[in-house]
């Protein structure tokens, strides 16, 4: 886990500026154990522990999974994080606060596909439909899906626009949790995913693989640890300067190539065609891998009587 000097990063701050929570972390780095046993171990009522586990789960550092007992569900507390990473600002590195539009999309609100097998989608609590079968990516659930997979093909997105008249786009940011598809997981399952906003190829990445053998922080207790787990964050960003894929750039594509004023955009991943590597794409949303997140489009402006950012 890596934090900052922001505010984003206060909530693992308050979770760790605890002596009890701080013990509570400690004796889950031994085992599992519910919120009874816990209170137990450290001379507290369950009531208060509870309030000291909902800080420790709001800042991702453990993970509470409600299990079925005699006398009704309790909550079995597992430690998740492994390390905290704490990035300082270095001196001018500070840049001033930009304005954006945010729009998060559930990856089951795709509004085009077109896939082949291997294929499927779930919400947090079920499958939707049938295993490999393209026809269930019309099932009236899909908009409850949290993760959907495919082998060959691709999934379109339309996100709304909100940019005004008067406000000058500057930068498109999108992030994702993604992976490869591979029958079962295979961590050397390599895949070209290629990336298109309205029309415009931006570039691809070449997936690694499906991960799994370790579950993901946020999949629910009913997913199969066969199958996918987890994915790696991807952050694309879009600026006068071309397009980048976690900071490399991998196309020549810039914003004013990008129609960036239509009121709505058209965001598509999926295998080309002519891809080297065919290896699928499974998108993970809120609710599973190891991000806790859906698909997030940021785009940065500055008002019309700005100067341009440097």
């Amino acid at each position: 886990m890596k934090i900052d000097t922001t505010p984003l990063s206060l909530p693992i701050y308050e979770a760790l500026s605890s002596s009890v929570r701080l013990q509570v972390i400690n004796l889950l780095a031994m085992q599992d154990m519910n919120i009874k046993e816990l209170a137990q171990a450290l001379n507290l009522s369950s009531s208060i522990m509870t309030m000291h586990v909902k800080k420790l789960e709001k800042a991702g550092i453990i993970q509470a999974t409600k299990i079925p007992s005699k006398g009704g569900n309790h909550k079995v507390c597992t430690l998740v994080a492994e390390q905290i990473t704490i990035d300082f600002p270095r001196k001018g590195d500070m840049a001033p606060t930009r304005d954006y539009h945010q729009t998060i999309v559930s990856v089951g609100h795709y509004t085009d596909f077109q896939i082949e097998p291997t294929c499927g989608l779930a919400s947090t609590e079920k499958v939707i439909g049938e295993f490999d079968e393209p026809r269930c990516f019309l099932d009236a659930e899909r908009f409850n899906a949290k993760i959907l997979w495919f082998g060959r093909g691709f999934v379109e997105y339309k996100v709304p626009n909100y940019l005004l008249s008067d406000e000058n786009p500057e930068e498109l940011e999108i992030s994702m949790e993604i992976s490869s598809e591979a029958p079962f997981t295979n961590r050397n399952w390599p895949s070209d995913i290629s990336f298109h906003l309205n029309g415009v190829k931006l570039g691809t990445w070449t997936s690694p693989g499906d991960f799994g053998g370790k579950r993901g922080k946020y999949t629910p207790d009913w997913w199969w640890d066969e199958i996918n787990q987890y994915g790696l964050l991807k952050v694309i960003k879009v600026n006068k300067q071309g397009t980048f894929i976690d900071g490399n750039q991998v196309s020549v594509v810039s914003l004013d190539q990008l129609n960036i004023r239509e009121k709505q955009l058209n965001f598509r991943t999926g295998i080309d065609e002519n891809a080297q590597h065919i290896g699928g794409v499974t998108l993970f949303g809120s609710g599973f891998g190891n991000y806790n997140q859906d698909i997030v489009f940021k785009l940065y402006y500055r008002q019309a009587d700005e100067a341009p950012a440097e």
